[in-house]
């Protein structure tokens, strides 16, 4: 049986999946709430959200992750980065998976990724549970109801967390897998309940198909000023480093807190929702996206409830640090109805940087950009992928590497031509910690840091006068209004000036070991603003 809204000519069918059980199309938050529900993959919480474990993956599983080696993507996949998986062994893979759902109901949501329809795609989501079908939904974007009618897929995702791959047969690494295939237009994800697997595999599509359209995809959040899109801002970072905290400005308008592309036309948002950090979240601090964690549909995921009232535990990380909450963007008072926004005039590159050393602010030339773009240093936080128990440093080029399925430079040079052509002020935010490392020292006041964003953005912190940084070369503020000078100086915070110097000369060098696989690829002013 078949219910829901589809096209009568692009049914699973008409794709080759056919002997499932009952298959549900685009049914929409209530009816995907009611059969989660009663399917028992969750539990209603309060203001009617859903509440749901994921079982041993409360994280992105990016070793699992595979690309079909196929002529057509061998010469412009960034092998190093990407585990290849055989074309037989995707074969084998997809025969085995749909042989493993005969007989089962699933949900379909048929969506887009990308707010301009230029260089939007259509994404066909076949999911084994109801929640991730709610999951997707809120993500990605939402065609008009009646554009179903006529929905034909540019790409499938085919995922069923209790199918367990064989490494032999499909030539991966696990039980667990996520195959791309560019050539077949499928995606195909088996053992894990994590519902992240979803929408990073949509952005990892992104990152291959635009670059050859001229469009930079960014792994950022972006806002623009109220009432004006071309004041825009766009924000890298990596998971846990404050994307969508600080995007999520009340004095701004939300773009979007994730995924983006910048092309000649401006930015825009890949995405239909936010998918947002809920440990220690604050309802002083960050009260939009707090007050999302009590709305209808919003998707609760791996929090600590009382099992009695149903009221959410912000604090106890017992199941994850990873702790998550998804809704649609519309939740957001201050969200943009077009996710769309104009080319910006500021591009901030946050870093948790759990060795203490970096300051909050700082600002880049354009070759400093490209080159903190490139090395893409953060670390780790716990929970956001499997094993990290605590904050471990690395170096994530283009601050999502996981994610770029070609070679870094590719996104290097398009950032720096867009920056050269559009006019941009580049800073380096550090929301990792002050008054030394991780274990010592504490994090990063985040009054702090809105008070340095929100002078970066209206221009003012232009004004101020700089040092420039004995270990990095770029320039850093002195004086700020309403911010702790000593605050702005990594090493007055420390009560051991040598311990302090001992961690920023082992950072450097971490630094310069890292860039040292780029300096054929990069040009000399970016040579020049590596550092050692």
């Amino acid at each position: 049986m078949t219910s829901g809204r589809v096209n009568p000519n692009f049914r699973l069918e008409d794709q080759g999946i056919a002997g499932l059980g009952n298959v549900y199309y685009n049914l929409m938050e209530p009816a995907l709430m009611e059969a989660a529900v009663s399917r028992g993959e969750g539990r209603l919480g309060q203001g009617g959200t859903f509440l749901v474990t994921t079982g041993k993956f409360t994280g992105r599983s990016p070793k699992d992750k595979h690309v079909v080696r196929t002529p057509s993507v061998e010469d412009t996949i960034w092998w190093d980065n990407n585990a290849a998986m055989s074309p037989e062994g995707f074969d084998t893979l997809y025969a085995d998976m749909l042989a493993h759902m005969k007989g089962k109901d699933y949900y379909v949501q048929d969506l887009v990724g990308g707010a301009d329809p230029a260089y939007a795609i259509n994404v066909r989501v076949v999911s084994e549970l109801a929640w991730h079908n709610l999951f997707i939904r809120h993500l990605l974007r939402r065609p008009e109801r009646e554009a179903l009618d006529g929905f034909m897929a540019d790409f499938t995702i085919i995922n069923c967390p209790s199918f367990k791959a064989d490494p032999e047969r499909h030539n991966c690494r696990s039980d667990t897998v996520i195959a791309l295939n560019f050539d077949k237009k499928l995606i195909m994800i088996g053992g894990t309940e994590y519902a992240g697997e979803n929408k990073k595999s949509v952005f990892t599509l992104l990152n291959y198909l635009l670059p050859e359209k001229g469009v930079m995809p960014m792994h950022c959040s972006a806002n623009h000023a109220k009432d004006n899109p071309v004041d825009a801002a766009i924000f890298f970072g990596l998971s846990g480093t404050g994307k969508t905290t600080l995007s999520a400005d009340p004095n701004r308008t939300l773009i979007g807190d994730d995924e983006h592309g910048w092309s000649d036309r401006g930015t825009f948002n890949f995405e239909g929702g936010c998918y947002a950090k809920t440990i220690n979240l604050s309802p002083t601090a960050e009260p939009e996206i707090y007050a999302t964690c009590s709305m209808f549909g919003t998707v609760i995921e791996n929090m600590v409830y009382d099992e009695e009232t149903f009221e959410l535990d912000f604090e106890d990380a017992s199941l994850t640090q990873n702790m998550r909450c998804a809704y649609p963007l519309d939740y957001i008072s201050n969200a943009s109805e077009t996710a769309l926004g104009g080319h910006p005039k500021n591009i901030i590159l946050l870093t948790c940087d759990a060795y203490g050393v970096l300051p909050p602010i700082s600002r880049l030339t354009p070759a400093q950009a490209m080159y903190h773009f490139l090395s893409g240093f953060t670390s780790k936080t716990p929970g956001t992928e499997r094993g990290v128990v605590e904050p471990e440093p690395t170096f994530s080029t283009c601050f999502g590497a996981p994610f770029m399925p070609r070679r870094p430079e590719v996104y290097g040079n398009l950032l720096r031509e867009k920056i050269a052509k559009h006019g941009a002020t580049c800073w380096l935010v550090n929301t990792g910690w002050t008054g030394g490392a991780y274990g010592t020292g504490s994090r990063m006041p985040i009054k702090a840091t809105r008070a340095l964003l929100t002078a970066a953005l209206d221009g003012s912190l232009n004004e101020a006068t700089f040092r420039k940084d004995p270990n990095f070369g770029f320039e850093v503020p002195v004086t700020v209004p309403g911010v702790d000078a000593t605050l702005l100086d990594p090493r007055a915070t420390w009560a051991d000036k040598k311990a302090y110097d001992a961690q920023a000369s082992k950072l450097v060098n971490m630094f310069s070991e890292n860039f040292a696989k780029y300096l054929p690829y990069i040009d000399d002013d970016v040579k020049a603003a590596a550092i050692g």
